[in-house]
């Protein structure tokens, strides 16, 4: 059956440098994604964040607003309100806030369960 879900009834996931709310999850929610939204406050001095990789899933990364980079250990490449970003399996990556404002993001994942970052 088809509904409404608002992003206040996501569940906030507690991961380090973010607000990351999982909209969607698991067989209660959806046989065959997983769908979050993050926000990524401004850079603090000295704050870093760390890259991390899902080994099963890819992951497709969309920006709502907000300005920042997008790294694997390829390099680094600018993100801007538009842009995709698909991550294969297992590559190691983060993205970072480069602008004043929050960095919005819509992240999913075509699975229901989505494994531990690593």
């Amino acid at each position: 059956m088809a509904r409404v879900i608002s992003l206040d009834a996501a569940r906030e996931l507690g991961l380090p440098g973010r607000l990351s709310r999982e909209i969607l999850a698991g067989a209660k929610d959806s046989a065959a994604l997983t769908l979050r939204h993050v926000e990524i406050p401004p850079a603090r001095p000295g704050a870093t964040r760390e890259p991390h990789s899902h080994s099963d899933s890819e992951e497709c990364i969309y920006v709502l607003s907000g300005t920042g980079a997008f790294w694997t250990e390829a390099g680094e490449q600018a993100v801007k309100p538009g842009d995709t970003i698909h991550v294969p399996p297992g590559e190691r990556h983060y993205t970072r806030n480069t602008g004043l404002g929050p960095l919005v993001l819509l992240c999913v994942f075509p699975t229901a369960s989505l494994g531990k970052h690593q």
